[in-house]
């Protein structure tokens, strides 16, 4: 008779979203195969401005079997379809990056080449015209189910969704420990991490540990001491001064990034509350400097005070080394420009359980882990980059993101795209082909040349074609309601949730 193995000890250091998202998915997805225990403080603070999210959010609810509207009346949540992007490459500019598709393209080219010889000819609308998430953001309007098909995220409560997620979780079972880590035992022989050691004596061992402590990165860069790959160079913002502030008109379906002086402001409106933060450089503003001016900016009562955040743009060179796996803030930040700190979260947790080991930890399940990793959060990087860099401002701090050597992978695209209007997704890459037209547009760059295969088509062919699709958009976003009208009768601020 063969004995049963016994369950994985799997040991997640850290609540806040990261924790709480690594607890819902492995107590839901591994059942029997493993032992989860989340230690966690409530004494200890989370960043908790994690409020906006990207469509991926979506799916992962899925496998952990999330209702939408339960989640939404939990949280306080807003629906999202792209990020209005302010001022960026000139004062006054603005676009919108929508997370839907542009058009309609065909096997040999992207709508956007059919699009620049419309232009070149003077028979097409702005691109927008082409998207329903676009004109439904712009014109403030909603809906879910099979007649709105749009592609949609959340804005929510950082907070609410922690204790949203830990309520399930325990509700399932899981086991969760309170209290501070006193230190981090390590396996004599080997190296690995083989318990946490409460500040009271308590000992959690385990078999496999995640760290999500936060920057501090407690058990991959204090006790294994995976050093950190600096981005700063080329993202130098390295502040954010965080506040909420009461709603003062119906939420907007999508997140405010305006750019100002030495970096961008945000604003996230919630159903009870808007959230907002000041991102900068302190090279060019103090944090004094910077807090005045949030709070000269914000709209609405004054919530809470405003909070300093202190980061820096980067990854750990491993996210995943021995047996522990880092993740959110203990395994890299890219800045929160286009809201992806949650995605790489959840597409990390995905990919851990794709390569589940189960018994021993295989190396080459590491090495892919890392790699996957690694090429991912490079791709978002370079995303990120691309909004500062592609810039006409006229401040020291943006002269110098126009003029600053870039990574080789992000010349490339924009060369590409700059020469011929060609924009791509690979496989690695989290944004879309309209993700990276939707922004370069935006930014001002403008093609030299695109594809001929428009030109084939007979006279007054394209024009038609063109007019159809925005004429079918507006059709489509003319019958939806108001955001904040579906809101109030799809998933209302829940009394519970808003006395907690």
């Amino acid at each position: 008779m063969t004995d049963t193995p016994r369950p994985t000890r799997i040991v997640i250091a850290g609540g806040g979203t990261a924790g709480w998202l690594a607890a819902a998915i492995l107590t839901r997805q591994l059942g029997q195969l493993a032992d989860i225990t989340l230690v966690e403080s409530e004494e200890i603070g989370t960043i908790g401005v994690g409020e906006s999210t990207i469509p991926t959010i979506r799916a992962f609810h899925t496998l952990i079997g999330v209702d939408e509207q339960e989640f939404m009346a939990a949280t306080g949540a807003s629906f999202k379809l792209g990020i209005s992007f302010e001022n960026w490459a000139r004062d006054g500019d603005r676009y919108i990056h929508s997370f839907g598709d542009v058009g309609k393209s065909t096997w040999m080219s992207e709508f956007q080449h059919f699009w620049l010889e419309a232009r070149a000819q003077g028979v097409a609308g702005p691109l927008g015209d082409y998207c329903p998430e676009h004109q439904a953001a712009a014109a403030h309007r909603f809906a879910t189910g099979p007649d709105a098909p749009l592609s949609y995220a959340y804005h929510f409560d950082a907070g609410r969704y922690a204790r949203f997620l830990r309520q399930r979780c325990e509700q399932d079972g899981l086991t969760r420990v309170e209290g501070r880590i006193g230190r981090i035992e390590r396996d004599g022989v080997g190296g690995d991490i083989a318990a946490i050691v409460m500040e009271n004596g308590t000992r959690i061992e385990g078999d496999l540990f995640f760290d999500c402590t936060g920057f501090r990165g407690m058990l991959i860069d204090e006790t294994l001491g995976i050093g950190y790959e600096d981005w700063s160079h080329w993202l130098p913002t390295d502040r954010a001064v965080a506040m909420q502030t009461a709603s003062t008109g119906p939420a907007v379906p999508y997140t405010r990034a305006i750019a100002h002086d030495c970096g961008w402001r945000w604003k996230i409106p919630l159903q009870h509350r808007v959230g907002n933060g000041l991102v900068y450089c302190s090279a060019y503003l103090d944090d004094d400097a910077a807090r005045d001016r949030l709070l000269s900016q914000v709209e609405g009562r004054k919530l809470i005070e405003p909070r300093l955040i202190r980061y820096r743009t980067g990854r750990r060179k491993e996210a995943w080394h021995r047996n522990c796996i880092a993740l959110s803030l203990a395994g890299g930040f890219v800045e929160p420009l286009e809201s992806t700190s949650i995605h790489l979260i959840m597409i990390a947790l995905i990919r851990f359980l794709q390569l589940y080991p189960g018994g021993k930890i295989s190396e080459a399940a590491i090495a892919r882990f890392n790699e996957q990793s690694r090429t991912e959060i490079e791709g978002v990087r370079d995303f990120i980059i691309l909004h500062y860099h592609l810039n006409e401002r006229d401040e020291p701090f943006w002269r110098e993101r126009r003029e600053m050597r870039i990574p080789d992978s992000l010349a490339e695209r924009i060369d590409l795209f700059r020469q011929s209007a060609n924009a791509y997704q690979a496989s690695h890459d989290l944004f879309r082909v309209a993700s990276w037209t939707q922004v370069m547009f935006g930014q001002r760059l403008e093609p030299v040349q695109h594809h001929p295969v428009a030109r084939l088509m007979p006279p007054g062919e394209l024009q038609q074609i063109l007019a159809s699709i925005s004429a079918q958009v507006a059709a489509t976003v003319s019958q939806l309601p108001h955001h904040q009208t579906f809101l109030d009768r799809y998933c209302p601020e829940s009394k519970s949730a808003a006395a907690a």
